[in-house]
């Protein structure tokens, strides 16, 4: 199944990904997955804001307080991880050989 056109690109990406990955292929799954690339979508327009605006404003009496946008970010980072760990994906990796998992450049 094709990545929903509401998806971001790097979205898109991630759901070619892991529905062959790990072979997601039912309703559900898509739902969940769809669910958790959505959050993540959003978080990373939060990400951008807050990158470009900084982590505090200002308020009416010129106090620095935190981004509202750190509330979206952090509350889509949750929704994300859970929609993810609904999928009840094996997140370790299948491996031919005993001994250690390799590094991070394999």
């Amino acid at each position: 199944m094709k990545p929903p056109k509401t998806l971001s690109a790097e979205a898109s990406r991630w759901w070619k990904k892991l529905t062959e990955d790990y072979e997601i292929c039912d309703e559900a799954g898509f739902l969940l997955l769809q669910t958790a690339l959505e959050a993540f979508d959003r978080m990373r327009e939060a990400q951008a804001v807050i990158t470009r605006e900084g982590l505090t404003v200002k308020d009416r009496f010129d106090q620095a307080k935190a981004h509202p946008l750190t509330v979206v970010e952090r509350d889509s980072r949750a929704q994300m991880l859970a929609a993810l760990k609904a999928l009840n994906l094996d997140l370790e990796p299948l491996r031919d050989a005993p001994g250690r998992p390799g590094g991070r450049g394999r």
